[in-house]
């Protein structure tokens, strides 16, 4: 039992960056902002989808432990934070702004959780945890394609 808490507690907590003192999951998206920056190999849709399929079960089994251990959608717990990002990221075009964007949009909908990210919070256990983040990661890439797009839109229209 103590060996599969161990093993709950690194997964959950991405390493232990969710014991970080001050807001632990901008610290864990920032981060993985940071490795997609860094890491060109995670420009690749594939990659970063994988990464984010792989995130999503572990998430679940070790937010479930980690509720039975810590009370509700304990704040260590940023494996959401990882996979909502990096999701958030997928297919995105290159450049500072996507990526700006993406970080600022996701903070946002994880914090505020308007509608149905709030709603799938509610899940049991891990599936709660991560539930609200994968969907505000999906309704962050939607916002920050929405953006690009009115951007290029007028760009367009005022070099006309």
């Amino acid at each position: 039992m103590k060996l599969k808490l161990f093993a709950a507690t690194i997964v959950s907590t991405c390493f232990g960056i969710g014991y970080f003192p001050v807001a632990p999951g901008t610290v864990t998206s920032a981060l993985a902002v940071m490795c997609y920056a860094f890491v060109p190999a995670m420009h690749n849709a594939s990659v970063l989808i994988s990464l984010v399929l792989i995130c999503i079960p572990a998430g679940i089994w070790a937010g479930t432990i980690m509720e039975r251990q810590h009370g509700s959608d304990p704040s260590i717990v940023t494996i959401d934070e990882l996979a909502g990002q990096w999701l958030a990221l997928v297919a995105l075009p290159e450049g500072l702004l996507p990526v700006v964007l993406s970080f600022v949009f996701f903070r946002f909908f994880d914090i505020a959780k308007p509608g149905p990210v709030d709603a799938v919070q509610r899940f049991p256990g891990g599936w709660g945890i991560m539930s609200d983040d994968v969907l505000a990661g999906l309704f962050t890439n939607l916002s920050v394609r929405g953006v690009l797009a009115l951007l290029t839109v007028f760009h367009v229209h005022s070099s006309l």
